[in-house]
Formats: structure tokens, sequence, C-alpha cells
């Protein structure tokens, strides 16, 4: 055998292979690999490794070849993974420490990297086409792969190990309120109530914590919105997967290797202002742009949608006033209050449950309550739907049922306008 090891042989076919394809570039010695389709690229590695004489097995030949070509296209032992369609997260740690999330299960796999200079050259794979770099001096980085799917990489030394990279997949299929039914992820009483708030103008904002389905949350609400709207979305890294026909979508940049260059949410946010929306869409608020977003829902912008990390309804309006706070407007906290009352109508709270299934566990209105101190503003919420847990099955998956709280809320009558009757939602 080739050295005395299949890695060898790889790494071997791997150069040869690289070498017959640069040679057929355009005589600069420059050659675009994505122009070359995979079975082209597989029955040369075939023939290479035939040429070798290496007497081993089918199964084995098979494995190599698979292997060379994601080497040269793809992204190495994860590859098979960005092919699966149950697979929602890929996770890599170190090099024989690769893990995946498949129907909200964690589970390590048997793929591996050879070592920590492989994770880096895939790594490098998907930030160069984008013009990004990672090294020492800009040692993480966020990006996303052609098909839509989030990567974030971290490198030594602020991974102590090796390098670390995770892959947020999306799925083909758009999510809509029905999928999401079909999931389990809320009841068909709850979905209408939502797709009437949605076609109503109210302002939703989408709350939970990382991993809990709000980004697919909110692809399945801003698919309720009238296809003649005009929408701008504004993302850190775009995931939304929109049909409108109205559509501006707008991506933030981070700054380049000298420093500058930055475009944020909130200047997206301010510019969207300028460019005749009928919503405005942000994928998450985390910082001052929180204040803009809340004064486009204020002043003539109403159905807009927006998610924040918040493990509560409650802790939700807590974070918007830190947000707000954070744009060092110097408003006082009445006014603070007054403009997140005057914006947001309703909440959902969405989390990740035991087992793995992601659930909206409440859905709640937005109200303004008198302190008892005069000109004092207090925002509460109220709560209309809920998710109650009812245990564990055998398996560890949370188990429980969805219920009207029997509270009538004060958008009802806003929503009625808007031609929806939703009293039998409501009623327990």
């Amino acid at each position: 055998m080739h050295n005395g090891n299949l890695s060898a042989l790889e790494d071997h076919l791997h150069r040869l292979t690289s070498e017959r394809i640069q040679a057929q570039g355009n005589g600069s010695g420059r050659y675009v690999v994505q122009t070359v389709q995979r079975d082209t690229l597989a029955r040369l590695v075939w023939k290479l490794l035939q040429d070798e004489g290496e007497i081993l097995t089918r199964k084995t030949q098979d494995g190599l070849v698979t292997t060379v070509v994601n080497r040269i296209l793809g992204l190495g032992p994860i590859e098979p993974y960005l092919h699966d369609p149950e697979v929602t997260e890929i996770m890599v740690n170190a090099p024989d420490e690769i893990f995946i999330e498949r129907d909200g299960r964690l589970e390590q796999v048997q793929a591996s990297f050879r070592d920590a200079r492989h994770i880096l050259h895939v790594i490098e794979r998907i930030v160069a086409p984008l013009g990004r770099r990672v090294d020492e001096s800009v040692p993480y980085v966020d990006a996303r792969l052609p098909d839509g799917s989030r990567v974030n990489a971290i490198i030594p030394p602020l991974a102590l190990r090796a390098p670390s990279l995770t892959i947020r997949r999306f799925s083909a299929t758009p999510f809509t309120l029905k999928r999401l039914v079909s999931l389990g992820t809320l009841d068909d009483r709850m979905a209408r109530f939502l797709q009437a708030c949605v076609r109503a103008r109210l302002n939703l904002l989408i709350s939970g914590g990382t991993g809990s389905g709000k980004t697919s949350t909110l692809n399945a609400m801003a698919r309720c919105i009238p296809r003649g709207e005009r929408l701008i979305t504004i993302e850190d890294t775009a995931e939304l997967q929109l049909t409108a026909k109205n559509l501006v979508s707008l991506e933030a940049r981070p700054p380049n290797i000298e420093g500058s260059g930055e475009v944020n949410i909130r200047t997206l946010v301010r510019n969207a202002l300028r460019m005749r929306p009928d919503r405005i869409i942000v994928g998450e608020v985390r910082g001052p742009e929180a204040f803009d977003m809340l004064q486009a829902m204020n002043t003539g912008h109403p159905g807009s949608l927006t998610t924040v990390h918040a493990n509560s309804p409650e802790d939700a309006i807590h974070r918007l006033e830190s947000m707000i706070l954070m744009a060092n407007l110097e408003l006082p906290q009445p006014a603070v209050r007054e403009q997140i009352a005057g914006a947001i109508d309703v909440i959902l709270q969405q989390e990740r449950l035991p087992g793995g299934r992601r659930k909206v566990v409440s859905i709640a209105e937005v109200v303004r309550e008198e302190g008892s101190s005069w000109g004092e503003l207090q925002v509460k919420v109220q709560e209309i739907f809920r998710f109650e847990r009812r245990g564990v099955d055998a398996e560890g998956r949370a188990l429980g049922a969805y219920q009207a709280a029997g509270y009538q809320p004060q958008c009802l009558e806003t929503v009625r306008k808007a031609g929806v009757s939703l009293q039998a939602e409501l009623d327990e």
C-alpha cells in the first residue's frame, strides 16, 4: 500500500488530481475548480487510482475517490452532511470531534479531519470566495455557503485546541406557518391568529434563545405578508427565504482587514426608511438599532417584524429597554417605555425544549399599564396562548399541549377591522 497507509495514498491522489486539473487551466496556471463537474472529477481520480496499481477492495477505492473529490470540490469529511436534508447543524470542535444535529438531537459522527491544518484549509475554502480571510490577526469570521447556510469559524489562539467550525443549515423547503404546524412548533389556532396579526399589520417580536427556531418562524410569518407590499429585509447574515414581488434584501458588512468599511444593522435600518418600505423586517436586533426599529414601527411602517435573544416575553421587553439605552440618546426611562409600548403589539416566545423540539411556548400581547405615580408607565405582557409542559416521553422529548389563556387581547379590534374573526381561536 502506498507509503503503508490510506492517508498517504489519499494525499498522493489529491496532489496528482490537483496538478492535472491545474494543467487544464488557461495557461497562466489559474483554474476555476468550481467549473469541474463532480462526476468528471470522480472519473479522473478513479483513473489515477488505477494507475497506482494498489490492491484495494472496491469499497475502499470508492471511499478514496469520494474523499479526494470532496477535498477538491467540497468541504472534506463534512461534505456528505451538507447534502443530508435531515442535518440542521454541523459542529467541528477538533479534527476527530465532529457533531451534527439531526431531528433536534446532537450526535457525534465517525468522520474526521486529518489534522488542524485540514480544518483550517476548509475554513479558507469557505471564506476566500467572499473576499475574507482568517488568520491570527483576524481569528474569527462569519460567512455563508452558496446554499445560504450560515458559517462561523474561529481559530487559534482564540480556539485553544484546534480551529472550530459551525455550520447552520437551512431547509431547502421554505418554512410556512402550515409547515410549522405540521412540525408541532405551534398549533393551528395559533397559526391562524398569527396570520391574522400579520395581515392586520400588527408589529410582532419573536423572542427566544440561540437555536430555538426564531429565524424559521420569522420566515414563516413574513410569507403571510400580501405579495403586493414592498419589503425591506435587514440581516447580519442573509437567511430569510422570501418570495415577495417587491423585495430588497440588505446585509450588514463587517470591517475589512484594515478595520474600516463596516456597515452595521443600525445604518441599514436608517437607510431602509428612505427606501419607501411598507414593512421592515430585521433578522435580529441586538444593539442600538432597536431604537431605530421601534421608531420605524411607530412612524408609518406598521406590520414590521424582528427577533431578539431573550428567555421570556417580559425579558424581551427588558432587553429592548437596555438596547435603546445603548444608543446613548439620553432618553428618560418613561420615554423608552413609551417607544416600546407604542411599537410592539405581540411577542412570540420560542424555546428549544428537552429532546430538541422547537416550540412557540407563548404568544402574548404588549399592554400599557399606568403606574401608581403620575406619569409612570409600565409595559406589561398578557398571555394569549401557551404551551403547557407535561413531562417528557421515553425518548426524553418534552410533552405538553397548547392552550388558549382565555384573555381577550386589545389588538383584537385591529384584527377584526382587517376582516378576520378570531373569537373561536381565543376561547378555551
